[in-house]
């Protein structure tokens, strides 16, 4: 009997699928209420939203020009991004919210919540108990009618997989040309490090997203844009991992970096987690279009 609960729930997790974004409506998104056209020559929706990017697939689907931004976000102003409910959050994991002005070929980051992402706190279970998060937008991100939202996800429980839908969205009232922020963090995909399954220590991978060199990105027609080569955190300050894997709290709270004052510093207080060394080159072209 419990084998076939076990089966049952396995197959209501696959029909239901992962999570996606809702709103802003992701690019090739059927489920949103109000989606944008598709472009001229892309004939229909990708109905497999809610799944992880292939392991050696492109992260960009595809790099034709989409004909309208599915919503508009103004610069120093809260910004929302929602999720469809019904997914398999997967015990939470690491989310990053960052912004392209090149369809994806370098990103910044302007949000994240590391180790209990779609969570109060951390769980083992598929069910989410987040599917909203709102973050100010910097004031000196340059406006642009075709700036692209990258939301991105290592899940912590089961495959090891990587995530990641976009959007096509207007920014305005920007005050400034360019924006340094930590470089969209990549795993689980080929050419790039693995992720472990956390196995309860949510601290596991931490080092690759506290370690990420910082990139200038700007908006067509400004200038100053460009990979850095900043590191956010020296090579000095790496911990060596410890003896034994910290065991898991219900109480653990969630890595939410809201305060985007200083985007190369952070005052919350990162675990001690394993070595990840990662990979420190420009985003990889061509990715082009985030599904």
């Amino acid at each position: 009997m419990l084998f076939k609960v076990a089966i049952l729930a396995a197959l209501i997790s696959s029909v239901a699928g992962h999570m996606a974004m809702s709103e802003p409506c992701p690019r090739f998104s059927p489920n949103c209420a109000n989606k944008p056209p598709l472009p001229a020559g892309v004939s229909d929706y990708d109905y497999s939203i809610k799944s992880p990017v292939p392991y050696d697939g492109p992260l960009m689907k595809s790099d034709i020009p989409w004909p309208e931004s599915a919503t508009t976000w103004t610069a120093g102003q809260p910004a929302t991004v929602k999720f469809q409910p019904g997914g398999a959050a997967h015990g939470g994991g690491h989310c990053q919210f960052s912004i392209s002005y090149d369809n994806g070929k370098t990103a910044a980051v302007v949000h994240e919540v590391l180790q209990h992402c779609f969570f109060s706190g951390a769980s083992g279970g598929n069910g989410a108990d987040i599917f909203e998060y709102t973050f100010p937008l910097p004031a000196t991100m340059p406006s642009s009618d075709n700036a692209l939202l990258i939301w991105t996800w290592v899940n912590a429980v089961g495959n090891r997989e990587f995530y990641a839908n976009s959007a096509t969205l207007k920014i305005v009232g920007g005050s400034g040309n360019s924006y340094t922020g930590k470089q969209m963090t990549i795993a689980n995909h080929a050419g790039y490090e693995t992720i472990p399954e956390f196995s309860g220590n949510y601290a596991t991978g931490m080092q690759l997203y506290t370690n990420a060199p910082n990139i200038t990105i700007t908006a067509p027609g400004s200038s100053g844009a460009g990979y850095t080569g900043e590191h956010v955190a020296s090579a000095s300050t790496i911990v060596e991992p410890p003896s034994a894997p910290a065991a898991p709290t219900s109480s653990a709270p969630a890595y939410d970096s809201a305060t985007l004052a200083s985007p190369t510093a952070s005052t919350t207080p990162v675990p001690v987690a394993p070595v990840y060394h990662a990979r420190v080159a420009p985003i990889p072209a061509p990715p082009s279009k985030c599904a």
